[in-house]
């Protein structure tokens, strides 16, 4: 029986081994899906405050103060919708125009000087909410005031006003229910419009706001339960209103902590205001949200980090498109050389054939080359560089001499120049009568 059992110990080495061949396979892919495990590309925010008139001077101050904080944390103007029911920097009330402050010691001034509001004062209604959630907006309507994501968006949207249950007011003459922030809701999710939501409301009673939700990928946070009031904190002798809500400032004191790198999760943002501060019961909500909460950066929905991977391979282009490229810049000597340089344009013009085609496989294939190595930016300028060489090199062509028998590639030459030129606004080209 001993000698039976003596190979084992020899085993215990190549079963280590294996284990340890496994483990480094499945790292690198480890490392993949933690590098992309949010799943998005960019991120929005859509900012809303629904009360107008100076008492409700916090409404305003909260969503200012929430807008100032995503732009730290790098989200840019262009992806910030940002709605306010009344402009209380300009109120005459205000004994300190232009400013809205967010703390009674009157240092943080949230107004700013670059501050960019698109929906203003009775811009502020339910139907533009919904226009820019669902994108039904009119065409004429400018890229600022559109909420433009896709399937790849994290969405922040951040509500505060006047609410109760199932509602929230909107200018004290209308109101949205939660069953139509639902449907709203859903409509973003099947049209593809985002990839992970996130809602924040700072109201009275409002839990109630996120209750009918049923779409995929939302996790929803509130001031206050059904039935509970939420209620506003810092009170100014000097203006004579409180400056902000409790829940919003508790939040945004969390988020004065947060940075670009931070890796704290959502799980800390639903502690950050416990009864004892907020006096109402804050509320989230998290089962129709496919991920872990514990596993979600709060960068994953306040800022906008960019998901960079750093390679040190060289990536060569097409030998050919250079070599053309550099013939383009630098011009051609002669006619010769440019006549000689035709045939490896890859086929624009057909001999002896009225209508001209070109090769739509081979151009697509070198496009999208061209586009994958390239940024846009880069991208449309070497375009612009092209299309101007291009233009360049036709306008020193010999127009006494083609068609004439001292010219024999004339044709093809002038035709080539027409496909490249046909398609450029500015300079439109036209084929002499007898081609």
């Amino acid at each position: 029986m001993a000698a039976a059992r003596a190979p084992a110990p020899r085993r215990l080495p190549t079963l280590l081994l294996a284990c340890c061949s496994l483990a480094a396979a499945l790292a690198p892919q480890d490392q993949v899906e933690q590098f992309f495990k949010s799943g998005h590309t960019n991120n929005w925010a859509v900012l809303v405050c629904t009360s107008r008139f100076w008492f409700n001077y916090r409404h305003v101050a909260n969503t200012l103060s929430v807008y100032r904080s995503v732009k730290r944390l790098g989200i840019p103007d262009s992806h910030i919708v940002l709605m306010l029911a009344d402009d209380m920097a300009c109120n005459s009330r205000n004994p300190k125009p232009a400013t809205v402050f967010s703390h009674k010691n009157m240092e943080l001034n949230v107004y700013g000087d670059d501050v960019e509001v698109d929906y203003r004062s009775y811009e502020v209604t339910v139907e533009n909410f919904l226009r820019v959630l669902t994108g039904r907006i009119p065409p004429s309507t400018p890229r600022s005031k559109r909420l433009l994501s896709d399937d790849k968006s994290n969405i922040l949207i951040y509500m505060t006003g006047h609410g109760g249950n199932g509602f929230l007011k909107f200018q004290d003459s209308e109101e949205i229910t939660n069953v139509e922030l639902a449907d709203a809701f859903e409509q973003m999710w099947q049209k593809r419009r985002y990839n992970e939501l996130l809602f924040i409301i700072d109201t009275c009673q409002g839990a109630s706001m996120y209750e009918r939700f049923y779409s995929p990928n939302i996790m929803a946070l509130a001031s206050s339960q059904v039935g509970e009031d939420s209620l506003s904190h810092q009170p100014d002798l000097g203006i004579g209103v409180h400056l902000m809500d409790r829940y919003t400032f508790y939040v945004l004191e969390f988020l004065e902590e947060i940075h670009p790198a931070s890796q704290t999760n959502m799980n800390d943002l639903f502690q950050v205001c416990p009864k004892s501060l907020c006096v109402s019961t804050p509320g989230h909500r998290t089962d129709l949200f496919q991920r872990d909460p514990q596993n979600v950066l709060i960068t994953d929905f306040f800022g906008s980090v960019r998901k960079v991977e750093i390679t040190t391979e060289t990536i060569s282009l097409d030998p050919n498109l250079a070599i053309l490229e550099s013939s383009f810049a630098c011009g051609f000597a002669s006619e010769r050389e440019m006549a000689s340089a035709m045939p490896s344009l890859s086929g624009l013009y057909i001999f002896n054939s009225p209508v001209i085609r070109t090769p739509k496989d081979e151009i697509t294939t070198e496009a999208l080359k061209y586009a994958e190595q390239l940024p846009v930016a880069q991208i449309i300028h070497q375009k612009k560089s092209h299309w101007m060489n291009t233009m360049r090199m036709c306008e020193f062509l010999p127009l006494h001499k083609l068609g004439s028998d001292q010219h024999p590639q004339s044709k093809e030459i002038l035709s080539t120049c027409y496909v490249l030129l046909k398609y450029s606004i500015q300079y439109p080209v036209v084929l002499p009568s007898h081609f």
